[in-house]
Protein backbone atom coordinates (compact mmCIF):
# COMPACT_ATOMS: atom_id res chain seq x y z
CA UNK A 1 0.00 0.00 0.00
CA UNK A 2 1.50 3.37 -1.06
CA UNK A 3 2.36 5.18 2.21
CA UNK A 4 0.76 8.60 1.33
CA UNK A 5 -2.51 7.05 0.95
CA UNK A 6 -2.16 5.99 4.55
CA UNK A 7 -1.77 9.92 5.70
CA UNK A 8 -5.25 11.13 3.76
CA UNK A 9 -8.16 12.11 5.45
CA UNK A 10 -11.23 10.74 4.94
CA UNK A 11 -12.47 13.28 2.96
CA UNK A 12 -9.54 13.46 0.75
CA UNK A 13 -9.91 9.46 -0.11
CA UNK A 14 -13.34 9.92 -1.26
CA UNK A 15 -12.60 13.11 -3.63
CA UNK A 16 -9.26 11.30 -4.88
CA UNK A 17 -12.13 8.39 -5.64
CA UNK A 18 -14.09 10.65 -7.36
CA UNK A 19 -11.62 12.11 -9.22
CA UNK A 20 -10.30 8.07 -10.44
CA UNK A 21 -14.03 7.52 -11.24
CA UNK A 22 -14.22 10.32 -13.58
CA UNK A 23 -10.72 9.93 -15.00
CA UNK A 24 -12.16 6.16 -15.95
CA UNK A 25 -15.85 7.61 -17.50
CA UNK A 26 -13.94 10.25 -19.63
CA UNK A 27 -11.41 7.55 -20.69
CA UNK A 28 -14.18 5.13 -21.97
CA UNK A 29 -15.88 8.19 -23.58
CA UNK A 30 -12.43 8.70 -25.40
CA UNK A 31 -12.27 5.69 -26.72
CA UNK A 32 -16.36 5.63 -27.37
CA UNK A 33 -14.98 8.37 -29.80
CA UNK A 34 -11.92 6.71 -31.05
CA UNK A 35 -13.37 3.64 -31.89
CA UNK A 36 -10.62 1.92 -29.99
CA UNK A 37 -10.68 -0.80 -27.74
CA UNK A 38 -10.62 -0.14 -23.93
CA UNK A 39 -7.19 -1.00 -22.25
CA UNK A 40 -7.71 -4.02 -20.45
CA UNK A 41 -6.20 -4.97 -16.95
CA UNK A 42 -3.55 -7.98 -18.39
CA UNK A 43 -6.58 -9.91 -19.82
CA UNK A 44 -5.48 -9.77 -23.28
CA UNK A 45 -5.47 -12.53 -24.91
CA UNK A 46 -2.55 -15.23 -25.20
CA UNK A 47 -0.82 -15.93 -28.71
CA UNK A 48 -0.94 -19.69 -29.30
CA UNK A 49 1.58 -21.90 -31.22
CA UNK A 50 0.54 -24.48 -33.66
CA UNK A 51 2.17 -28.12 -33.09
CA UNK A 52 4.15 -27.55 -35.71
CA UNK A 53 5.81 -24.27 -34.59
CA UNK A 54 6.00 -25.92 -30.97
CA UNK A 55 7.86 -29.03 -32.65
CA UNK A 56 10.51 -26.74 -34.78
CA UNK A 57 11.13 -25.25 -31.56
CA UNK A 58 11.64 -28.12 -29.52
CA UNK A 59 13.79 -29.54 -32.08
CA UNK A 60 15.97 -26.45 -32.21
CA UNK A 61 15.93 -26.05 -28.49
CA UNK A 62 17.56 -30.09 -27.98
CA UNK A 63 19.67 -29.54 -30.84
CA UNK A 64 21.51 -26.10 -28.90
CA UNK A 65 21.77 -29.01 -26.05
CA UNK A 66 23.18 -31.16 -27.66
CA UNK A 67 26.05 -29.20 -29.29
CA UNK A 68 26.37 -27.75 -25.61
CA UNK A 69 26.59 -31.56 -24.39
CA UNK A 70 29.47 -32.35 -27.12
CA UNK A 71 31.82 -29.89 -26.29
CA UNK A 72 31.88 -29.01 -22.69
CA UNK A 73 33.29 -25.81 -21.89
CA UNK A 74 36.26 -24.47 -20.11
CA UNK A 75 37.22 -27.76 -20.58
CA UNK A 76 40.55 -28.75 -21.34
CA UNK A 77 40.81 -32.04 -24.09
CA UNK A 78 42.03 -35.16 -22.62
CA UNK A 79 45.69 -36.24 -22.34
CA UNK A 80 46.65 -39.10 -23.92
CA UNK A 81 49.53 -41.37 -22.82
CA UNK A 82 51.88 -43.08 -25.09
CA UNK A 83 52.81 -46.56 -24.64
CA UNK A 84 55.78 -46.34 -23.30
CA UNK A 85 55.15 -43.96 -20.76
CA UNK A 86 52.49 -46.07 -19.70
CA UNK A 87 55.47 -49.18 -19.76
CA UNK A 88 57.54 -47.04 -17.46
CA UNK A 89 54.74 -46.07 -14.48
CA UNK A 90 53.43 -50.04 -15.03
CA UNK A 91 57.38 -51.16 -13.95
CA UNK A 92 58.37 -48.29 -11.69
CA UNK A 93 54.97 -50.00 -9.97
CA UNK A 94 56.30 -53.18 -9.92
CA UNK A 95 59.25 -52.08 -8.77
CA UNK A 96 57.65 -50.77 -5.46
CA UNK A 97 55.44 -53.60 -4.51
CA UNK A 98 58.46 -55.63 -4.91
CA UNK A 99 60.08 -53.30 -2.25
CA UNK A 100 57.24 -53.91 -0.33
CA UNK A 101 56.96 -57.33 -0.25
CA UNK A 102 60.18 -58.02 0.42
CA UNK A 103 60.09 -56.03 3.92
CA UNK A 104 57.43 -58.19 4.36
CA UNK A 105 54.70 -55.41 3.96
CA UNK A 106 50.92 -56.07 2.30
CA UNK A 107 49.93 -52.47 1.52
CA UNK A 108 52.08 -49.75 0.28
Amino acid sequence: MDPAIINLSAQQLRRAAELKERIESLQNELNRLLGSQPLSNGSTKKRHLSAAAIARIRAAQKARWAKVRRTPLNRRPQRRMSSAGRARLAELARARWRSAKAQGKSTL
